[in-house]
């Protein structure tokens, strides 16, 4: 079957292509924010594990148990953040690559490129809202440590 559109037409029915595959990208970008969640649980509670005689240590010089918490709690906001702005930065080059090369094809002649920022600082927020929420087991976990018995663990 011939279909015949106008450019205004083709255009259009392009950019409903468009706005069908953006909003496909935001049901991946919200699966990989569980995943992520779940990582970063892992890596803190693997983390404080691990480290259970430091912050035996830190505990015997005096560092409170919210101190521990806020330790915790700030590493995993920086690890959240880091991917996210890692995240963001190869997001806009692709869209910038991407982007360069259809725009000398005829049916996107017309791109430009749009960055949403308050987009993007809405997600770095929600990434960082994320790690702390993800660092509320782990911290707690670790402030609960007895000081003695984690100094003496191996």
């Amino acid at each position: 079957m011939v279909k015949l559109q106008d450019h205004q037409a083709l255009q259009k029915e392009v950019t409903g292509s468009v706005a069908l595959l953006l909003n496909m990208v935001y049901g991946l970008l919200g699966m990989a924010l569980v995943i992520s969640v779940l990582s970063v649980v892992n890596i803190m509670a693997m983390s404080a594990f691990e480290r259970t005689q430091e912050i035996g240590m830190l505990r015997a010089i005096g560092m409170h148990r919210e101190g521990i918490k806020r330790m915790i709690r700030l590493e995993s906001i920086a690890i959240s953040l880091f991917g996210s702005v890692l995240g963001v930065i190869v997001g806009i080059f692709t869209a910038w690559a991407m982007g360069t090369v259809f725009s000398h094809s005829k049916l996107l002649s017309g791109y430009t490129m749009q960055i949403p920022w308050e987009r993007i600082l809405l997600f770095l927020v929600a990434s960082a809202a994320v790690g702390a929420l993800a660092a509320l087991w782990p911290a707690r976990r670790a402030a609960a440590l007895n000081t003695l018995q984690a100094i003496k663990a191996q």
